[in-house]
């Protein structure tokens, strides 16, 4: 049963105010208003959260919220989408990475590995963050508090993906060029993506969706990031005789154009 209006309310009214009292902030919440206006005000909290522990309570609600609205987006399954006629190991599917059912979803992450803190900004890692839920910034902090510093560009990392409809998230550290990748760029590119299907194959997964990594606020030319990114999967799966279902998810209509063409996909 798909969840109402009203009890996204309800939830949000008691969410909100823990997320304030955590940081002895103050908030007046307007009655009137809109499950949207207060979901941009609980995705704003979530997102500058600090990693520390979340009562049971909470941890309860913000579940049933965000499973609820993944719901609603209608979640695909990696068995579902068309694969390439011409190389049927890859597929192309436009659409929101948080409501794919994939054993993995890559996340283009920061050096930090601690999400996107930025308050309801359109990056794929803040998307990622706020509807697995609190708990993937937390596990991301273990992970970084273990390793001892920053993450290398061009390597990956992988946790649970919490309420989102895929079994976990890998994250990996895109170059960040600027609009002018150099070789080492282009080398780092490569690797982030082989570095996440080494990490699916150790942890025997049966398929992955990769993100249009470092194409974003990282500045890599789009058409150049796709060559690469089909270049160097091909590459990993001829050498490995690997048999994981790739899949390659895109957002915007010129990233779907480039990818129909080298996969030799329809587009419409």
């Amino acid at each position: 049963m798909a969840m109402t209006e009203e009890r996204k309310r309800e939830l949000l009214l008691s969410l909100i105010p823990e997320l304030c009292a955590e940081r002895d902030m103050r908030m007046e919440i307007d009655a009137v208003s809109s499950v949207d206006e207060l979901f941009s005000t609980f995705r704003a909290l979530v997102n500058t959260r600090p990693a520390i522990p979340a009562s049971e309570a909470f941890l309860s609600g913000q579940d049933e919220l965000l499973q609820g609205m993944i719901a609603e987006k209608g979640i695909v399954e990696v068995g579902d989408i068309a694969p390439s006629a011409v190389d049927p190991r890859l597929c192309l599917w436009r659409g929101d990475i948080t409501a794919l059912a994939a054993d993995a979803i890559v996340n283009a992450a920061n050096s930090q590995m601690l999400g996107c803190w930025r308050p309801g900004h359109h990056c794929i890692d803040n998307a990622i963050h706020t509807f697995a839920g609190v708990q993937l910034r937390m596990e991301c902090a273990k992970v970084m508090d273990a390793q001892g510093h920053e993450e290398p560009t061009g390597s990956a990392k992988i946790t649970k993906a919490y309420n989102l409809p895929s079994r976990h998230v890998i994250h990996t550290v895109g170059p960040i060029a600027s609009g002018h990748p150099t070789a080492l760029h282009r080398a780092q590119l490569a690797s982030c993506y082989r570095s996440c299907l080494e990490l699916a194959d150790r942890s025997r997964l049966s398929s992955i969706a990769l993100c249009c990594i470092g194409t974003g606020v990282f500045g890599f030319p789009q058409e150049e990031a796709a060559e690469i990114a089909v270049r160097a999967v091909r590459e990993w799966l001829d050498a490995t005789r690997s048999q994981i279902t790739v899949v390659f998810d895109v957002f915007s209509d010129k990233d779907l154009e480039i990818y129909s063409s080298l996969l030799d996909i329809p587009s419409s």
